[in-house]
């Protein structure tokens, strides 16, 4: 089981991680926008089953290559370093002023295909499952106990967070949109923070050492 203290930190990294919008975030903005709450919430499920789909796959992927190739763990680690560092550098670099410019001109669609459409807007992003393999191993250490276990405790804390960001983004995405379009220096500022983030956290498994 992971400590207190270091589900708290990675229950922060995750909340700032979803504040960095992406794919998931435009998608569920859209619907809302051109559909209403209800498509939102509804699309919204399709895009957590998504993350639970990547967390499963990650989660036993990481333990079948710590259990089978030795210095895998740190290996890992190594990689995830060298993916955040990248993720930094491009947030700070990215030219986009309007992160919430969602389409509203979207379709009416079912809530069947509304669900199916958020699954696999995140299902089928390979960002997603590389994200999940380079974040988790800054946070699971094999000293703690079960690998795979500390994975599903890192998966869980990391979609109710999600989800309860992206719930209350769809109740007030069209507010938000409009504030976000007026407001230009809070772009900056976000990137800017994401990527101060995103070094600390690759400084942070750079330097961790091994016990």
């Amino acid at each position: 089981m992971l400590p207190a203290d270091t589900l708290l930190l990675f229950a922060l990294a995750a909340f700032i991680m979803v504040m960095s919008p992406g794919p998931n975030m435009v998608y569920l903005i859209s619907r809302s926008l051109s559909q209403g709450k209800e498509a939102g919430i509804v699309s919204l499920f399709g895009v957590i089953c998504g993350f639970l789909f990547h967390i499963v796959m990650v989660s036993f992927g990481l333990t079948a290559i710590f259990f089978a190739v030795p210095y895998a763990y740190i290996t890992v680690k190594i990689l995830g370093v060298g993916y955040l560092l990248f993720l930094a550098y491009k947030a700070v670099r990215s030219k986009q002023n309007n992160l919430f410019s969602a389409d509203s001109t979207l379709k009416k669609d079912s809530k069947v295909r509304l669900f199916h459409t958020g699954f696999l807007t995140n299902v089928l992003n390979p960002k997603m499952a590389v994200f999940y393999l380079s974040f988790f191993p800054q946070f699971i250490k094999p000293e703690y106990g079960s690998v795979l276990a500390q994975s599903f405790q890192l998966g869980i804390v990391q979609v109710l967070i999600s989800f309860s960001v992206n719930f209350l983004i769809v109740i007030f995405a069209a507010r938000m949109s409009v504030w976000l379009s007026r407001n230009p220096s809070w772009a900056r500022f976000q990137r800017w923070f994401m990527a101060s983030v995103l070094t600390g956290l690759a400084v942070k498994m750079a330097f961790a050492k091994a016990k």
